[in-house]
């Protein structure tokens, strides 16, 4: 069985905490997305300057929102997730997901793979956060192959711009789960980026584990329903 992860792209503290009460209930992970302005056109809270919130949430003062009802990743679309990455694990983050296109070449982006796999992944025995490397859609399939194993699972972007919802599925992402599943099919591949009713089933059927959903939950005229037929849709 597929999960459907919610994904929650907000301006503002009152905007991640308005979304993540539209999941409560329905599942038991969702996925933050987090943009600094370097990787996209536009930054996120708390990355926009609204971070008083934050803040508190950094020093443990105060619980992300919802806590008590859902584990979350946290997808770092920055610059440089290894500087950020002890935070989002503070915040409560059980997944931590960096992309490809953050490092400047192969081995830069091994180094920060280890590192985050030493310190908060496999290599350490009381944290064992899993550690994800998502890559763009106009970034080849073979670039990455020689860092599939030095992370948990692999996330493939399906839209041409990362950093704004609502954008339509490009279809040139089935090939590349087909091209990756080849050559190591035991890989569980993530799917993000306009993921709907209409694609959810054969993204399943080509092999995606999870399906990350945003536009078409949030942006529906009844959230809570649109994400119960999603999860029934990849039951």
């Amino acid at each position: 069985m597929a999960n459907i992860i919610p994904a929650v792209l907000a301006d503002t503290y009152d905007d991640v905490e308005e979304k993540l009460s539209l999941c409560a209930g329905h599942v038991a992970l969702v996925h933050i997305d987090v943009m600094d302005a370097t990787l996209t056109r536009l930054a996120t809270w708390p990355y926009n300057g609204l971070s008083e919130e934050w803040e508190r949430v950094k020093r443990e003062e105060a619980g992300f929102p919802y806590w008590e009802e859902f584990n979350f990743e946290a997808h770092l679309m920055v610059k440089d997730p290894a500087a950020i990455a002890e935070d989002w694990i503070r915040a409560g983050a059980e997944r931590l997901i960096v992309h490809y296109e953050s490092f400047g070449n192969d081995d830069a982006c091994s180094e920060a793979l280890l590192k985050l796999a030493t310190h908060f992944g496999e290599g350490n025995e009381h944290l064992k956060i899993e550690i994800g490397l998502a890559v763009n859609l106009s970034t080849p399939v073979s670039a990455i192959l020689p860092h599939v194993l030095e992370c948990d699972f692999i996330q493939l972007m399906a839209i041409d711009e990362i950093g704004s919802q609502g954008q339509m599925f490009q279809e040139g992402a089935f090939n590349k789960m087909r091209e990756l599943k080849a050559v190591y099919p035991e890989t569980i591949i993530a799917i993000d980026g306009g993921v709907n009713m209409e694609n959810a089933e054969k993204l399943v059927e080509a092999g995606v584990e999870r399906l990350v959903v945003g536009s078409a939950i949030f942006k529906a005229e009844n959230p809570f329903e649109a994400l119960e037929d999603l999860i029934l849709e990849v039951e």
